[in-house]
């Protein structure tokens, strides 16, 4: 596709994108108002987040490889549709369980959105030219995220709205991005026949359900170390087990494993998974922390995430622009894992009543941090694969990345409680409690982080290409890229 198709096209994809994602985020402020409107208690509560993280989670590794075997165009529209059923049937909820089943289904075509943008604009634009359209995605991406709780607060702040109207904001935009993508998405779709692996996803969705629930209710419902804990652990990895046989074996698998026998996609799946949790755990802690350390209302504590929402837009579109100009991305991934860690440990050191300045230093850093990383480790695993594993590819990153942040949102969730509690008993005030827990939090996440930063290191940068087959290694080859094929190279 040519500059103006593309941009066109973007028309449609960027808004698709900002709404699929804010939808993750903007029921954070709204929650209490919710809870208190369907008589629903704190399970209730835990699982209208958890639901649609986790259904978001195991569909985008499906969605990723049917564009791989289907219509692209065609995908993107259901998951639309899909989206748009999700969000309209929890803005109609009568009561929990309505909540709980249309957050699924939202869940279900937020993911495909999420995995889709990231492969059509792959499909659009070869890897050379990538980098400054990556950096408009990634914007829109982690602006989405941040803006949640600022749109919630501003939502659930104006009384003649009310809290449907959370949900509902989304669906005009989603169905406006419909209509365009079906104007101006041209894509050929793949001839290979759909053979959906239905074992692999039956596999994989039991294991990353039984993970998270268990991360979801260990510390609360029962101890970290009990039979609960050895049980639902313990299963997960023996499902884990038997996806990695399954797919093994099948014929298109959901996420093919020799992938990840190139150093670059699995060391980029790693960096992601610990990314994640940063990603999505530090919008979801500042927001709690500004209401409930600070005193602010929701739209305020939104306001006050301004400078990690600066960060993300310089830190993704200003890469982007450089990568294109350049063609150079590790340093890009470097930099951004280590402004990601040098921001977690300085929002560590807050407290109830810290300077704002400071903590706008931290959020700008890790507006920065995770701006640089993100998109930019679907592109360098985007360089690396052929067309024919492109979705399967990109998914997997955007898998792993969302099962590091829901991962992280049931660790630290529960963890919190314990803090809280802990310097609630040495006499701390409230604010004062909920101000040193929170920055524990952001401590917490440090060292994972660090050791993202350990795996882009070790990343070998290889040439982004203009089109074609996977990016050829720099290095003197000695006759070894002669049996590649068009697989990826371990």
């Amino acid at each position: 596709m040519n500059q103006r198709q593309v941009t066109k096209a973007l028309a449609g994809l960027l808004p698709g994108m900002f709404v699929a994602v804010l939808a993750a985020n903007i029921v954070a402020a709204a929650l209490p108002t919710i809870m208190r409107a369907l008589h629903a208690g704190q399970t209730v509560y835990t699982w209208t987040v958890v639901a649609t993280l986790l259904a978001a989670t195991v569909a985008t590794p499906v969605w990723g490889k049917l564009a791989d075997l289907t219509s692209k165009r065609t995908l993107v529209q259901i998951a639309l549709l899909v989206f748009s059923l999700g969000t309209l049937g929890s803005g109609f909820a009568q009561n929990p369980e309505m909540l709980l089943v249309s957050r699924v289904i939202q869940g279900i075509g937020s993911g495909g959105m999420m995995a889709l943008a990231q492969i059509i604009m792959a499909a659009m634009i070869p890897p050379r030219e990538r980098g400054r359209y990556s950096g408009y995605l990634g914007a829109v991406l982690a602006l989405a995220t941040v803006a949640g709780p600022l749109v919630g607060g501003l939502i659930v702040d104006t009384s003649w709205l009310g809290w449907r109207w959370v949900f509902f904001v989304s669906v005009p935009i989603a169905l406006a991005s419909l209509v365009v993508l079906r104007r101006t998405l041209h894509l050929p779709a793949s001839s290979h026949e759909v053979r959906v692996d239905w074992a692999g996803v039956t596999l994989i969705t039991a294991a990353v359900s039984l993970l998270l629930i268990w991360v979801s209710f260990a510390g609360d419902a029962y101890d970290w170390l009990s039979w609960q804990t050895a049980v639902m652990a313990g299963g997960a990895v023996v499902l884990a087990v038997l996806f990695v046989a399954v797919e093994a074996r099948a014929a298109e698998p959901i996420i093919p494993l020799r992938l990840f026998r190139d150093r670059i996609v699995s060391l980029s799946a790693a960096a992601s998974l610990l990314i994640g949790m940063a990603m999505f755990g530090v919008p979801t802690f500042l927001s709690q922390y500004f209401q409930m350390a600070r005193g602010q209302s929701p739209t305020a504590a939104g306001l006050s995430t301004l400078p990690m929402i600066v960060g993300l837009l310089i830190g993704s579109t200003g890469s982007g622009r450089l990568i294109t100009r350049t063609g150079h991305w590790k340093v890009f991934l470097v930099a951004g894992s280590a402004s990601l860690a040098v921001g977690l440990a300085l929002l560590g050191t807050d407290r109830y009543d810290t300077a704002y300045w400071q903590l706008a230093v931290g959020m700008l850093l890790v507006g920065a941090g995770v701006g640089m990383t993100q998109q930019n480790l679907v592109l360098a695993v985007q360089n690396r694969v052929t067309s024919g594993d492109l979705g399967a590819a990109s998914s997997s990153v955007s898998f792993f990345r969302s099962l590091g942040g829901a991962l992280g949102l049931g660790v630290l969730g529960a963890v919190l409680s314990h803090r809280i509690a802990a310097y609630a008993t040495e006499g701390a005030g409230r604010q004062a409690a909920y101000g040193h827990g929170l920055a524990d939090l952001f401590l917490y996440m440090a060292p994972a982080v660090v050791l993202s930063l350990l795996a882009v290191l070790a990343i070998r940068e290889v040439p982004l290409r203009m089109a074609g087959g996977p990016a050829e290694d720099s290095r003197p080859s000695h006759g070894r890229h002669a049996r590649r094929g068009n697989s990826a190279t371990p």
